[in-house]
């Protein structure tokens, strides 16, 4: 296991969890893995919100684990993996960190408790709780669109002192929130965008890098946007990102990951675009919209998607 807190930069994939006939897809998780293994992902995460992990069970996330550790270390490169987890109740937070803490991980990303709506004081303690207890690193994950509560900064700031949670996630949705929290951050924590329509902004105003479900289609190009602007290029970085914005925007037109999925499916590197209840497959106008998108792709590039 690496050092997750100098990991914890770049571009990093939130997998998708390929399923057959409502069981997991082990043959297409495997095919994935060694695909994005060969590319410039510098880390996974497994069974987050891309990943559908609140539709797995517990037997079935060890087994996700344990598969993209394997083909992982038979790539012959190493990725840091951090388990996606989430949950309202504190005591079960801490019971599933106990259930995990042998798995191959090299730590957890961990969102805010959901509609309960605490305060920033239980915000505080909750986290503090979890990462006093989590045999792994901690990265936050702030996003108030789907939790229904934000985490400020000033508790993100208290939270960031604790030695076991080295970053965020952050999909606040507030630039404003996102620059201070930039600017004022301790020396050594992460922070990389969810927000993959803000990409470009956001390695701009200092972000240490990004999870973007996007970035399973083009990831060069994605990844090649971030190089770019570190070189100092940030025509050539504009550019890049100019011709996959629409891209973000395309796979997040019905409710993530159908569209990413389907489009994985499309170009063979999963069997099916399934999802699981409640989550349902793309409509036909989407689809439609997507075989489009792919097909003007391979038109302009034979080794585009």
């Amino acid at each position: 296991m690496t050092d997750l807190r100098s990991q914890l930069q770049g571009l990093w994939l939130p997998l998708v969890t390929p399923f057959r006939d409502g069981e997991l897809d082990e043959t297409s998780l495997r095919r994935l893995v060694r695909h994005y293994a060969d590319g410039p992902v510098d880390g996974l995460i497994l069974a987050a919100t891309s990943g559908e992990g609140m539709t797995l069970g517990i037997a079935e996330l060890e087994r996700v684990v344990a598969l993209v550790r394997v083909e992982i270390s038979e790539s012959g490169r190493y990725l840091p993996i951090c388990l996606g987890l989430s949950g309202a109740s504190t005591r079960k937070m801490l019971d599933t960190l106990d259930e995990t803490a042998t798995w191959p991980i090299d730590g957890y990303l961990i969102a805010s408790p959901y509609y309960l709506r605490p305060s920033q004081r239980g915000l505080q303690q909750h986290f503090s709780a979890l990462a006093d207890h989590a045999s792994w690193p901690i990265v936050l994950y702030n996003i108030p669109y789907r939790t229904a509560v934000n985490l400020t900064n000033e508790t993100l700031l208290e939270l960031a002192q604790h030695p076991n949670i080295v970053g965020l996630k952050d999909c606040c949705a507030d630039r404003a929130q996102s620059i201070d929290l930039l600017r004022r951050r301790p020396a050594g924590f992460r922070v990389l965008t969810g927000e993959d329509a803000q990409y470009y902004e956001a390695l701009g105003d200092g972000a240490d890098g990004a999870i973007l479900l996007s970035a399973h289609i083009e990831t060069e190009t994605f990844a090649s946007v971030r190089t770019l602007l570190r070189e100092g290029n940030r025509d050539a970085a504009s550019a890049r990102w100019e011709s996959i914005a629409e891209l973000t925007r395309l796979l997040f037109a019905e409710p993530s990951p159908a569209p990413a999925k389907y489009w994985l499916a499309r170009t063979g590197l999963i069997e099916r675009a399934e999802v699981r209840l409640p989550m349902v497959e793309v409509g036909a106008e989407l689809a439609a919209r997507l075989d489009a998108e792919m097909e003007r792709r391979r038109e302009a590039s034979p080794q585009a998607a």
